[in-house]
This record gives structure tokens, sequence and C-alpha cells, in this order.
């Protein structure tokens, strides 16, 4: 169906609102996190899950977040520049940099709100596991039918600059 194909559909109209309402709710989690703790959600939902326990890796916390390590990597770096996360050798592999929150992190993520990410992942850890599949199937169609296969799948407002880093977005 091409865009000047479209007329009235409310399977259509009901889908991108559903995109819609998820986007605002994700957006203004954002900014409540900005403006309450000077943090990105990204940021924040990084240091959630460090809070809730320490990462033996980067890979590890990027499993924990659902996305690339690359991407919370450039997260971590800027957590680890602003105080609120510390990196360690490893006890069994001097080699690899465990991850966990400094003092200073723990007192943010205690004053801090649930992301919406949270509440997005706990959404879609609700639908069966067909279901879920068939979600995933579908919007991967529709990235696809976007063109944007080959964008690179950043956390949640972190923003790509170069192959496959994430930043936050100013």
């Amino acid at each position: 169906m091409k865009f000047a194909d479209i007329r009235s559909n409310p399977d259509l109209t009901g889908a991108l609102d559903s995109i819609r309402r998820i986007f605002r709710v994700l957006r203004l989690s954002s900014g409540r996190s900005e403006r309450q703790l000077g943090i990105g959600s990204a940021q924040l939902f990084v240091l959630q899950q460090l809070a809730a326990a320490p990462a033996r890796s980067i890979n590890e916390l990027a499993e924990r977040t659902y996305t690339h390590q690359s991407s919370v990597s450039v997260v971590v770096r800027r957590l680890v520049e602003q105080g609120l996360v510390t990196r360690r050798p490893g006890a069994d592999d001097r080699r690899r940099r465990e991850l966990s929150l400094t003092a200073a992190g723990r007192r943010l993520v205690a004053r801090a709100p649930v992301p919406a990410q949270v509440r997005l992942i706990e959404g879609l850890g609700a639908l069966r596991p067909g279901e879920l599949a068939t979600l995933r199937r579908l919007l991967g169609r529709v990235v696809r039918g976007m063109g944007a296969a080959d964008e690179p799948a950043t956390m949640l407002f972190t923003e790509a600059r170069g192959p496959g880093s994430g930043r936050e977005r100013p």
C-alpha cells in the first residue's frame, strides 16, 4: 500500500496511535529524567540495571538492557565520567571490566522514577512468546518497508554518531 493510496483505515490509524502513545510516554519520561536528575533516560536505565546488580562486563550489561554492547558502552563511559559508575578489573579475569554504581550513582537511583523503557519492556514481556515473536517479525517488516533495516538499533533516546556508537541526545 502506497501513502497516496491510503484512505481511512481504522487498523492503520489504531497501529499508528499505539506507536504515538509509546513514543509520547518514552519522550515524556526522558524529559522528566533530564529535568529531575540531570541525566537522560538511557543513562538512568543503565544506572537502574546496575543498581539491581553490578555487571561483570559491558556485554552482560548490554544483554540486560536488550541492546548492542557498543551502544551501552558509550552510555557507561559518560556515567563513569560523571562519577556515577566505576569500572574495575574483574576478580577472575583482569582484562574484563566489572561495572558498579558509585555512592553518587546509588543516591541518584534512589530518587529516580521508573523510566518508561522499563514499563515498555514489562509490557512486551507480558506478551505470550508466540505473540512477541509475531510482533518482532511484523515490526521487522515495517522497518524494512521504511528502508531502515541498516539503521543502528541504539539504546532508546541515544543517537548514533558513527558506526555502532550511541550517544545521548543533547
